[in-house]
């Protein structure tokens, strides 16, 4: 068990999420009209959903702006929502500023060279298994999913072990028998 980075989870009180290649697989379908479509990870939004449960707030901050983006923030009950950000570092600032938080009170996931500069500044850094190789090298996780593929799901559930919610999820869920005492679900240095 990595002792610093169950300290990191332990401290996060929001998390903020790219959406290309993160809350999906970096794929846009476009049609003829330029209407847009993405696909989501149902799981990765239930994962959302029990962070929000349990008090750790969670925030979209991507370049690109879309209505989809929208429609999926409002369907998970995240209100913090910021498009078109073409310097997300300065975006990264003021919303830390609004919500009283300090970059250490905040997990970060992203995908690509443009998340790196909030990366390094957040409490805790993410990237999906499918990031820029760039991005995997900085951060302080990589996780085994690809990107629109359950790899918020594993960053949520990392949160929510860490911070001793999860045996209140399984007994909800009524799985609590298979619930370790142990912070086991932590990987271990170097991953």
């Amino acid at each position: 068990m990595d002792n610093e980075l169950l300290k990191k989870l332990k401290k996060i009180k929001m998390l903020v999420l790219d959406v290309d290649g993160v809350m999906t697989d970096g794929g846009i379908i476009m049609d003829g009209g330029g209407g847009e479509s993405k696909v989501f990870n149902v799981r990765d939004g239930h994962g959302l959903v029990l962070l929000q449960r349990h008090g750790i707030s969670v925030a979209i901050l991507t370049g690109r702006t879309s209505t989809v983006v929208e429609h999926r923030a409002r369907d998970l009950k995240i209100k913090e929502v910021y498009q078109g950000a073409l310097n997300k570092k300065e975006v990264f600032v003021g919303l830390l500023q609004k919500n009283n938080l300090l970059a250490d009170d905040v997990a970060y996931m992203g995908d690509d060279i443009v998340d790196i500069p909030v990366l390094k500044m957040a409490g805790f850094s993410a990237a999906v298994s499918d990031a820029d190789e760039t991005v995997k090298k900085i951060v302080d996780h990589v996780t085994a999913s690809r990107g629109g593929r359950g790899a918020v799901r594993e960053i949520c559930e990392m949160l929510l072990k860490a911070q001793d919610f999860w045996p209140e999820v399984a007994t909800r869920y009524d799985f609590s028998e298979l619930v370790q005492t142990e912070t086991e679900f932590l990987p271990k240095a170097g991953n």
